[in-house]
């Protein structure tokens, strides 16, 4: 039985779209449907866009159709052709189970499905993986025929795909990436978040998110370490040497796809964490999952229990399914203390369920939006305004708040909130970049590398996490003091790696390392593929949000000072020089984790398979990802990444990197 099923899985990814036209699929009951998008295209324009759908189909198919997707375009502001989603399960499944002539393609295949596997994509049924509208692709036509490009793939050829549609195989070379990625790449001028909407409904583009549109989602556990190494060295800040976090607050908002990993990171971090989250589908998918303890959905019994928490110094998470605005201005009332406060909703997409506005109930709120949208925007603005009042008045107690990058103090000052600072440029509060992972882990070349084992086994997922800590505690010895904490942090963190249950989706582990760390540990990945020590090959690849993938004035590249933070040079660099030097495939995007316009952000992937060509490729191509970004920043005059660049180039004898020449102050200050 098995073989048949494995058979039919394997036939209908080579047929791609369907021979015969498949019947109408009704939307499955108890899923989470994506906010219906915004009503802006013209009469015309909805012409156009189903006009556009249709060109993936015969035209004998066309009539019906097309009345089909007016139907879809009408109902949820987007043609998603539900009626062509495969009916097989939508996982990541063994390598070996993937029809194709590539094994690099097989591994391409492989993190694709589990990008839609429902337990790790927030919209599923729309293909959307995270942050409300991280797409993987914009339809299910889209899905079939790349799944059925790469079954068909040879070695010297390369599927580009254009946000989201796969325009084709094109010949190329086995050095060259398998596939290549745009999402969002609009004309400047035409990136702003309307635009999204119109050529998103239009299809013709989409919002790939950072990781969705790339392949190389793992679940929140994605975020899980980023945000423990953060909420760790926040709590760090405050604290005094003697103090542990035990009983001390973290609050934020959201649990949804990248959001949901904040209540596993607060209890890695060993503090109580307060998590509001007003989509009760959410809190409780990440309740089921095993990353928060617990789900209250009244102010005054979360009050009492935190204040609870906070008398026995617990180590607890809990999940508050409402309005985090209730909670800052409750705990404001009841003189609760919060040591630590920020807040992860999706506000790169204020306008369509990336933020919901205190007084609404979800359901009020995601009618509203789609009604009367000035309506639904004057009061989330209104929301903001409150919420940041209640956070001054918490920060003026001696809370210690950060802008998680999503953009909510950039919504927050457009909505004309108090939270500019005195020269009115920059805002009261710092991003955890520009106070944390800056300065602390980017500038040094620290940053989220990760892989899957593709073999879907724990055991080879177990075996990995061994090696990587054996290989980071060789490098700790001889490690200068500058990176003492950063290398015990993510030795910790990966010998706990396996007791935290981590894992959802794929069998996938994420780490904090530099340049020399990622290129050992894929070394001795390599090696343990080539002797059978683990079963099957490897894929690496990281998060965007990383030392060199994204130029993002508000996160990423929040504290570079020299101007150039509004620039994207290092972003494209990074895309075009990983394609060259070894990548399986490589992804550039507009828009992320801040919004549509607001930022470029690049990845790649790449494939181990215990080869010698393997080896070579690590070696040359995770060098360059990292050092490329430690460059920029220490050209930015930022002291840890000019440290780190001239430590390189004393152990890298083909590496010359310009320097710059620092300035006395006092010869600028009385010139102008």
């Amino acid at each position: 039985m098995k073989t048949i099923i494995e058979n039919s899985f394997k036939e209908l990814i080579k047929k791609g779209i369907p021979s015969e036209l498949p019947t109408s699929k009704d939307y499955p009951k108890g899923g989470n449907p994506a906010p219906k998008r915004k009503d802006i295209l013209s009469p015309e324009e909805k012409k156009l866009a189903i006009k556009n759908a249709l060109r993936y189909f015969p035209k004998s198919w066309h009539l019906e159709l097309a009345k089909e997707f007016a139907k879809e375009l009408k109902t949820y502001g987007r043609i998603y052709m539900h009626r062509f989603k495969p009916d097989y399960q939508m996982f990541a499944r063994p390598i070996h189970e993937y029809p194709a002539k590539s094994q690099q393609a097989a591994g391409i295949m492989l993190m694709i499905q589990n990008n839609l596997d429902p337990a790790v994509a927030q919209h599923p049924e729309e293909l959307i993986t995270y942050g409300g509208n991280g797409a993987v692709f914009q339809n299910w036509a889209q899905y079939l025929l790349t799944m059925q490009y790469l079954s068909e793939m040879t070695e010297e050829q390369t599927l580009h795909i254009y946000s989201g549609h796969p325009m084709g195989l094109f010949p190329s070379s086995k050095e060259a990436p398998r596939v290549v990625v745009t999402n969002g790449m609009m004309i400047p001028n035409y990136s702003k978040p309307d635009d999204w909407e119109k050529f998103n409904a239009l299809g013709v583009t989409q919002y790939g998110q950072m990781t969705a549109g790339s392949y190389m989602y793992i679940g929140p556990q994605g975020i899980v370490h980023g945000t423990t190494i953060t909420v760790m060295n926040a709590f760090r800040k405050v604290l005094q040497k003697e103090e542990t976090p035990a009983g001390k607050i973290f609050l934020t908002a959201g649990l949804g796809g990248m959001s949901g990993a904040q209540p596993k990171a607060g209890n890695i971090a060993k503090c109580i964490t307060i998590c509001a989250e007003i989509n009760p589908v959410a809190a409780k998918k990440r309740h089921e999952q095993g990353w928060v303890d617990e789900l209250i959905d009244q102010i005054d019994i979360l009050v009492k229990r935190t204040k609870e928490a906070i008398a026995n110094k617990e180590v607890v998470s809990i999940a508050f399914i409402g309005n985090v605005v209730e909670i800052w201005e409750q705990f404001n009332k009841n003189q609760i203390f919060i040591h630590l406060g920020s807040d992860q909703t999706s506000l790169h997409n204020p306008w369509a369920g990336g933020y919901y506005p205190v007084g609404l109930s979800f359901e009020e709120a995601n009618k509203l939006m789609v009604i009367a949208p000035d309506t639904f925007k004057a009061k989330v603005q209104e929301s903001l305004r409150r919420q940041i009042n209640a956070i001054n008045k918490h920060t003026a107690r001696g809370t210690y708040f950060f802008d998680y990058g999503n953009a909510f103090l950039l919504e927050a000052s457009r909505a004309g909130a108090s939270v500019m600072a005195e020269n009115n440029i920059d805002f009261k509060y710092p991003s955890y970049v520009q106070d944390i992972l800056g300065p602390m882990c980017f500038d040094y070349g620290f940053g989220p590398f990760r892989w899957v084992c593709t073999s879907g086994k724990p055991e080879d997922l177990s075996i990995s996490d061994k090696i990587a800590a054996k290989v980071l505690k060789e490098i700790k010895q001889n490690s200068p003091e500058e990176i003492q904490q950063q290398m015990q942090d993510n030795i910790t963190w990966i010998e706990e790696a396996e007791d935290n249950k981590l894992v959802v989706g794929s069998q996938a582990r994420i780490l904090y390392a530099d340049a020399e760390g990622r290129m050992k540990i894929a070394e001795a990945f390599n090696k343990a593929i080539q002797s059978r020590e683990i079963s099957a090959p490897i894929v690496l690849g990281r998060d965007h949000h990383d030392v060199s993938g994204t130029d993002s004035p508000y996160r990423e590249t929040s504290n570079i000072y020299d101007g150039s933070k509004f620039t994207a040079d290092m972003a494209i660099h990074n895309v075009i020089g990983d394609s060259f030097r070894g990548a399986t495939w490589v992804s550039i995007h507009n828009g992320g984790g801040v919004g549509w316009g607001e930022v470029i952000n690049g990845g790649f992937g790449l494939l181990l398979d215990g080869s010698d060509e393997a080896n070579k490729r690590l070696r040359n191509m995770l060098f360059y990802d990292v050092n490329n970004g430690i460059a920029r920043r220490s050209w930015a005059r930022n002291e840890e990444a000019i440290f780190a660049i001239e430590r390189e180039m004393e152990r890298s004898p083909g590496l010359k990197i310009t320097i710059p020449n620092l300035v006395n102050e006092d010869i600028l200050n009385n010139l102008i």
